[in-house]
Parts: structure tokens; C-alpha cells; sequence
């Protein structure tokens, strides 16, 4: 299989000048100018600032990124995959509604589930409120109740809502394997899910988890909130606190370290372990029907991460809008609302198109350096959402002063820059933050299909882009869809880019949400925050239908 890859590379070697490869190589350097404009800029002098905070503070910053990854994998892995495997292989009342109840949480911003357990949870919240009456204490001296906002609460907060990630991988990679594979491990008395549903999904989850810790250490929102020094709130304090963006670049650069890593993880994950089931008889392996306490014991593992990435926190806005607190709906908050759907879909529509044509560039045209290359395009992600559009406006810029100096020399006009205003800034910083979400689930959706199958279309006379239009995509559009729906999600929450980027008297639903949440204002901005959700809530019903499909006929 890896020969037949080999081939079409070695068709494409003869020529470097493969248009296939010169558009791919173009795209690539366009996702990565801005990154490469944060390392210019980290290049600079930071007048003795980086050595300071290396010998200082850069120590406990490492530490608390590397323990809030380890928590939130860990809590993601047990989350995802559980679920998964749950509602893959046990047919029990409720299975149906669980598959996409257990993606709610991804519709769910990190900083507002922080901001309603705060609220919560705190001595005066409903929970304590509610000890204190049942068992007459009077203050806080005669219990102990656990501090919401510490490592373990951003642990359990970003866990329950980046756990989707997983869930959506594993399931995906169940569902595809083939059950002639799982009744071999029947026939030689071991169990399915250790010797054959876990191995097989493991490059899957590997990717799932990626993008988790990915996430975690982009996270800015949920660790401000809870002053948890991280990595990427040492960037904002030194950046806005001690106003050098040279350090702030160094410190991103440094983080940028962390991404490296997680990617090479994955990849050496994915090497040597994929299968290819040709058979024409192949089907996925039939759930089993269970009922009495297991089917309850299955409903209570896939409700407890939904109760608490979601349920409570909606719960706890929606209480807010019953009482009377939040703004109502205006003209304002309309606008924001569709200002978030076209960024969405836009970002969504471009990250997924650029996402599948340097996938399938680099699998069939391009060999290892050009895989190797298209993946770098997906580093974007490493970077918090606020350096990233520091870097897209520097890149921007460097092109809009290049094309007026050409433009007024050549032909005498007058170039504005469009380049750095307007909304189509935020949509393309946006494809450059979440490429990473797009490239991994095309590639996982690439590596599922048999090289064969494009050696045959070209055999029977057709060129590589019929082939890519009448053989691949269709095979491979599942993929596309479950990755563009995670990208829309993702966009409808981004905070940090669209408030730096965005024109005057521009505001998506996460900023207008931010400028109550940041006063401490939750209760009035209840209403704009449930429209968060709902919006994302559609891609997840539109996300389990397309998984739903996936099974093996």
C-alpha cells in the first residue's frame, strides 16, 4: 500500500514545477507567514526581559502548561473514548439520543462554562446556599468545599468540553472498522475493545487528542479567569501588562515548542498501523442489545460528561434569562449573530477545501517532503488567538505595503491595503487557527482508504484531478463534513482574534458576550450567550446524522 503511494510520487518527481505542488507549496507559505512573522518579530531585542522571566517566572509557567495538558488529556481520553465505545457497541433505550447529546459541549465557549461554575459554585452560589440550609452551618469556617477556580476546576472545565474532539475520532474510527475484524479476536477468546476497537481507533484518538492539547495550551479565557499562569496568560501579562510584544512573541515561540511535539506524537502514531478491508461483504460490527442496570450503568457514563459540560452550564444561563436579568434580543444582538454565521461558514468552507486539496496533493503528488510540508501549514494552532492575529496583521501588512509600492509604480494608482481591514482578516486568520481542526480529520479520512482505489483510476486512463473529483472526494466527504462542522463550532467561540481584527462597530456574539463577561455581567448577557450554544447545537445534530452514515453496509 505505502508502494502504491510511492508511485504517485515518483510520477510527480520529474517535475518540480507540477502546478499540483506549486498551488500547495503557495498555500502553505501563505498559512505560515503569520507564524513566521511571530518569529521575526520573538528575533528582536526585548531589552533583557526574556532572561529575566526565563530565570523567574517562565519555570512555573512550563510546569502549570504541562499539568493542565496531562489533566485535560487524561479527563478527554476517559471521556471520549468510554463514550465512544458505549454507544458503538450496546443497543439500549436512549442510544439513539446520546450520539449527539454527547457533543453538545463542544457548542459551549471554555470561558463561559468557567464563568457559570464560578457563579455556580461560589459561597454564595446555589450549591453551597443549598448545604448550608440542609445542614444548618452558618460560614464557610464550619465545611469544606472544593475552590472552583484552581488547577483541578480548570482541569474539570476544559475537559468536559474539549472531550467532543475524542468522542467524535473514536467513534468515527469504530464505526469504520470492519467486523470481520472484531470477530477474529471472538474466535481466539479475547476481548473486542482491548485487542482490537482501542488498537485500531488509536491513531484516530491520538489525532482527537492532539487537537485537545492543542486547545489546552491555546486556552486563554478559562485559565485568566481562574489565575492559573499558564504559558499563554504569561503572553497576554507581558505583552499587555509589561508591553513588549517582542518578549510576548518569545514566549509564544517557546510554546510553539509544545505543538511540535504533540505533532510528531501523532504522526509516529499513524505510522505503520493502518488497515484496508476490500472486501465487498464488509459491515461494521452490530451493537449489543443490553437492558436492566448495565443498560443504566451505559446512560449514566454518557450523561455524567454531558451533565457537566453542558447541562449545567445552560442551565445555570438560562435560569439567568428566566429571572429577568439579560438584555433582550435587539438589533444589535442580531447582528452579531450573523456576523458569527458568516465567519463560521466562511472560515469553515475554506478550511476544509484548502485542508483536502494539500491532503490529497501531498498523499498522491507529493511524497514525504511534501507531506511533511502540508502538515506544517496546520502549526497555526500552536499559537493563542491574539498573538496569531498580531502575526496575520504583520504579514498582511508586509503584503499591502509591497503591492501599493508595486501598484504605484507600475501603474500610477493609489492602493489602499485591504489586505489589513475588513472582515476577510478575521476569516483568514481564522483558516490559519484552525487548520490543524480540518487537516486532521481529512487526513484520518485519507488514511482510511485504500491507495488502490486512485491506482485503479488512473489505470482506467483518468487524470489526477478527475480522480481526486470522482473517486476520493466522495470517499473521503464524511471526514470533510465532520472536520468543517468542528471549524464552525470553533469559529462561533473565538474570542481573542475577532476582537483585535474585527472592523469598528463590528461585534460577533463571543465579543458582545465578552464585553458583559469580563465586567462580571454574565447574568445580562445570558440571552447572547445561549445563541453561542444554539448555534453551534445545529452543526452537532447536522455532525451525528453524517456519523450515522458512516456505518458499514
Amino acid at each position: 500500500m505505502v508502494a502504491l503511494r510511492d508511485t504517485f510520487a515518483a510520477r510527480s518527481q520529474r517535475s518540480w514545477f507540477n502546478p499540483w505542488r506549486l498551488a500547495t507549496v503557495a498555500l502553505v507559505i501563505a498559512f505560515l507567514s503569520p507564524v513566521a512573522a511571530i518569529v521575526v518579530t520573538a528575533t528582536g531585542d526585548s531589552a533583557g526581559l526574556w532572561s529575566h522571566l526565563a530565570e523567574t517566572v517562565l519555570p512555573r509557567y512550563v510546569a502549570n502548561t504541562l499539568m493542565l495538558m496531562a489533566g485535560v488529556g487524561a479527563l478527554a481520553l476517559l471521556f471520549g473514548v468510554s463514550t465512544a465505545w458505549i454507544v458503538f457497541r450496546y443497543e439500549f433505550h436512549g442510544r439513539r439520543s446520546l450520539q449527539w447529546i454527547l457533543l453538545l459541549p463542544a457548542a459551549i465557549p471554555g470561558y463561559l462554562i468557567a464563568y457559570t461554575y464560578t457563579d455556580f459554585l461560589e459561597y454564595a452560589g446555589p450549591v453551597q446556599v443549598l448545604l448550608r440550609d440542609l445542614f444548618g452551618w452558618q460560614s464557610a469556617r464550619d465545611y469544606w468545599f472544593p475552590e472552583i477556580r484552581s488547577m483541578g476546576g480548570a482541569i474539570l472545565v476544559l475537559g468536559a468540553v474539549l472531550y467532543p474532539y475524542v468522542y467524535v475520532m473514536a467513534r468515527t474510527a469504530f464505526v469504520l472498522t470492519p467486523a470481520s475484524l472484531f470477530e477474529v479476536s471472538r474466535m481466539m477468546g479475547r476481548g473486542h475493545f482491548w485487542y482490537v476497537g482501542l488498537p485500531l481507533a488509536r491513531p484516530a484518538i491520538v489525532a482527537g487528542l492532539a487537537l485537545v492539547l492543542m486547545e489546552t495550551v491555546s486556552d486563554f479565557g478559562t485559565v485568566e479567569y481562574f489565575a492559573i499562569e499558564t504559558l499563554t496568560l504569561g503572553i497576554f501579562n507581558v505583552w499587555l501588562g509589561m508591553n513588549s510584544l517582542t518578549a510576548a512573541a518569545q514566549i509564544a515561540t517557546f510554546s510553539f515548542l509544545f505543538i511540535i511535539v504533540l505533532l510528531a506524537v501523532e504522526v509516529l502514531a499513524r505510522a505503520r498501523r493502518r488497515f484496508v478491508d476490500t472486501t465487498r461483504r464488509s459491515v461494521s460490527l452490530a451493537p449489543r442489545v443490553v437492558r436492566g442496570w448495565h443498560a443504566s450503568v451505559c446512560v449514566a457514563v454518557c450523561l455524567l460528561p454531558v451533565l457537566i459540560g453542558f447541562i449545567v452550564p445552560v442551565g445555570v444561563l438560562l435560569s439567568f434569562v428566566v429571572k429577568g436579568y439579560s438584555v433582550s434580543v435587539d438589533a444589535q444582538v442580531v447582528d452579531a449573530a450573523l456576523n458569527s454565521l458568516t465567519i463560521g461558514l466562511a472560515a469553515a468552507i475554506l478550511v476544509i477545501a484548502t485542508a483536502a486539496f494539500m491532503g490529497l496533493v501531498a498523499t498522491f503528488e507529493g511524497g514525504a517532503v511534501m507531506r511533511r510540508l502540508t502538515a506544517l501549514a496546520s502549526f497555526g494552532y500552536a499559537f493563542p488567538g491574539t498573538i496569531l492575529a498580531i502575526g496575520v496583521v504583520t504579514a498582511g501588512g508586509a503584503v499591502d505595503r509591497t503591492l501599493s509600492a508595486f501598484i504605484e509604480s507600475v501603474f500610477g494608482l493609489t492602493y489602499e491595503g485591504w489586505l489589513t481591514s475588513g472582515v476577510a482578516l478575521i476569516v483568514f486568520a481564522c483558516v490559519i487557527r484552525f487548520q490543524a481542526v480540518g487537516y486532521g480529520a481529512v487526513t484520518t479520512g485519507i488514511g482510511r482508504v485504500s491507495p488502490s482505489m486512485m491506482e485503479a483510476s488512473r489505470t482506467l486512463g483518468y487524470g489526477f484531478s478527475s480522480s481526486i473529483r470522482k473517486v476520493m472526494l466522495p470517499m473521503i466527504r464524511l471526514s470533510c463534513v465532520a472536520g468543517g462542522l468542528l471549524v464552525f463550532v470553533d469559529v462561533m467561540k473565538e474570542l481573542p482574534m475577532n476582537l483585535l481584527l474585527r472592523p469598528f462597530n463590528f461585534e460577533t456574539l463571543a465579543t458582545y458576550v465578552y464585553q458583559f463577561a469580563k465586567d462580571e455581567l454574565l447574568e445580562e448577557a445570558a440571552l447572547p450567550a445561549l445563541g453561542i450554544v444554539l448555534c453551534g447545537i445545529i452543526p452537532v445534530i447536522l455532525m451525528n446524522a453524517a456519523l450515522n452514515k458512516l456505518r458499514i453496509r
